[in-house]
């Protein structure tokens, strides 16, 4: 049996402030993948937005989801459509994705803003990042407000999505089995500016064990 260290907290209750120079929670939990949505008002005008509380739920039927801090345009969009695309973010495309969270007005299309490309979808009208290794078209399954252990609602939005079309690059595939190191997957890993690339380097393996 592995043997615990013993460690010195820190304890905090959020409820009370945390303590320190930066909020830990979201660098906590983390490093995760970055939700970098495209979507399509119902006026036509597409949008396009890192979230950094993004991941998968379920695997059959395949099934997306990300949080909004506040009602923003993102959100509005699919209550609205029903529909919006997931593009993975590598390290080529980090600083465009960083362009593309900038708070500018919902006519604004973060597409041209950022220089990229759209790509048309298979099966919805949301568009996708062109130069993405990795984007799923998704049709809106849950929009679900927030609220805290008390039933108070929070000013937050956890979107939900089936995933109904999948787009993978033949180069991030090895012997047809997905390789997030060939595409140089980029993490959000909270604090003011940390993210991190997977790459070769890092990897390592474990099996599960058989019952």
């Amino acid at each position: 049996m592995t043997s615990s260290p013993a460690h010195d907290f820190h304890f905090y209750e959020p409820a009370h402030g945390h303590g320190l120079p930066h909020d830990p929670f979201n660098a906590i939990v983390g490093p995760r993948p970055i939700g970098w949505v495209g979507s399509r008002s119902a006026d036509g005008i597409d949008n396009l937005a890192p979230y950094s509380f993004f991941n998968g739920f379920n695997y059959r039927p395949p099934i997306v989801g990300f949080a909004s801090l506040g009602w923003k345009d993102s959100v509005r969009n699919i209550e609205a459509t029903r529909e919006f695309t997931w593009n993975l973010v590598t390290r080529p495309l980090a600083e465009a994705m960083n362009l593309s969270c900038a708070d500018v007005p919902p006519d604004t299309d973060e597409f041209a803003l950022a220089g990229l490309e759209k790509a048309a979808s298979r099966l919805i009208a949301a568009p996708r990042v062109a130069a993405s290794p990795v984007s799923f078209e998704c049709r809106l399954a849950q929009l679900v407000q927030l609220q805290s252990a008390a039933g108070a609602a929070v000013d937050s939005w956890l979107v939900l999505g089936e995933v109904v079309g999948v787009h993978i690059a033949r180069s991030a595939l090895a012997a047809g089995v997905y390789d997030p190191a060939a595409t140089h997957t980029v993490l959000r890993a909270g604090g003011p500016a940390d993210y991190f690339e997977v790459v070769p380097e890092t990897r390592f393996r474990m099996h599960r064990p058989k019952r």
